[in-house]
């Protein structure tokens, strides 16, 4: 197994870092684009593996099966971006994305009028698509505390059903930044929605033309928020983020500036500098699950006694992370537990020590880079670290360039 010593470094050189370009918004604006003839200008598309994927299996429209790998986004925006087109589609994955739950989104399609098999166990990929012929309902119903990627699945393919689309989200509705991001993207090329309350309506519509520019990724810029705040020592720019952004992972912004990190944003991107922090924290991380692992990470070293809740769908994503999270911080005599039904508390009896602590990640890209910023308090080795190429391909690269010698 391949492995990444990161050794004790406790202060950051002060740099520029030009972050990857948000995957979130590249894989959106790839399937607005896709559904209305490629016909717009995206630029500064991300890199990362699960956008180089999504943008491989839309130039390959002749192909009958489509391997989205470990790519969950993808997987779940080609399920319903499949039944627009005129060929009967397989989408299969890696032997994990053959574990992660797709019948909710399904299910939707298949009211809409979709024929999708499971080519295996009931409820998980590889599906067979085939072409939608007629439209049965475009009044529908979906739980809003899974997936937002399976709402914003269905958001971006509405407009293009020939009755549009009027989705009725059921109780609680988590991620909903991610859900704003995907209509105010479709809104940019032109397609008009409406939601109100737990409805939102979408007419039968063409999307525009629009010359999209793809902003860096809020997700990773966590990473630098956290190495931040660990350092004793650091000051970095992150370059290519907006103050106004539609990615809701902006809120670690507010979340930091608890946490001992300062924002001050300029023209080009946002400086991090050191600030006192918090001794007690608390955060519902309904609308920003994958910065869960960050913050618990940040709470547990720096002896911040942290309660979080809004973590639900943090158990379907790559791996189990409530599960990889508590095993992981128990190596630092950190003890994330569920002291009631969806609350969860850190409490931390972390001590340095001289020799390296190994991290196993899982395959999942965020355990590797919410862990490594542990670096700056005693040596850690990353196992598996080559995970990070799902969604930032440079990060060890831009570790490496922080590391004061």
């Amino acid at each position: 197994m391949e492995r990444k010593l990161l050794p004790h470094c406790p202060s950051l050189r002060s740099v520029d870092i030009q972050l990857e370009a948000s995957k979130s918004e590249s894989n959106r604006a790839l399937i607005i684009n896709a559904i209305s003839g490629n016909r717009s200008s995206l630029q500064n598309l991300s890199n990362a593996r699960d956008t180089q994927t999504m943008l491989k299996l839309l130039l390959t429209s002749e192909e009958e099966t489509l391997d989205v790998l470990d790519a969950g986004t993808t997987m779940r925006f080609l399920t319903a971006y499949s039944i627009l087109g005129d060929k009967t589609k397989i989408l299969t994955g890696t032997p994990r994305m053959q574990e992660r739950p797709i019948e909710i989104l399904v299910k939707s399609l298949k009211e809409v009028g979709a024929k999708i098999k499971y080519l295996n166990k009931e409820g998980y990929p590889p599906l067979r698509i085939k072409p939608l012929l007629k439209q049965k309902k475009n009044s529908i119903s979906i739980q809003g505390d899974v997936s937002s990627q399976f709402i914003s699945a269905l958001l971006m393919i509405a407009p293009a059903l020939p009755q549009g689309l009027f989705l009725k989200l059921k109780g609680k509705v988590g991620s909903q930044p991610y859900i704003q991001m995907t209509l105010d993207m479709m809104k940019l090329f032109g397609v008009h929605a409406v939601w109100t309350n737990d409805t939102i309506e979408i007419e039968p519509q063409a999307y525009q033309e629009y010359p999209y520019v793809v902003e860096s990724d809020w997700s990773g810029a966590s990473y630098w928020y956290s190495f931040v705040a660990l350092a004793d020592e650091a000051k970095v720019k992150l370059l290519g983020l907006r103050q106004k952004s539609l990615q809701g992972d902006i809120a670690i912004v507010r979340i930091m500036n608890q946490l001992g990190v300062m924002s001050t944003f300029e023209k080009d991107g946002v400086v991090l500098q050191k600030i006192p922090h918090q001794k007690q924290f608390e955060f519902d991380f309904s609308d920003c699950p994958d910065l869960a692992q960050t913050v618990a990470v940040v709470c547990g070293i720096k002896g911040i006694d942290a309660q979080f809740t809004g973590l639900e769908s943090l158990r379907i994503k790559e791996t189990d992370r409530i599960k990889a999270l508590k095993k992981e911080l128990k190596k630092f005599k950190i003890k994330l537990k569920e002291v009631e039904n969806g609350v969860y508390q850190i409490k931390s009896k972390f001590e340095a020590t001289s020799e390296p602590i190994e991290i196993e990640t899982y395959e999942d890209h965020r355990m590797a880079m919410a862990f490594a910023p542990i670096s700056t308090q005693q040596p850690i080795e990353i196992l598996n670290p080559d995970v990070i190429n799902k969604s930032y391909p440079r990060f060890w690269e831009h570790v490496d360039s922080v590391r004061a010698t």
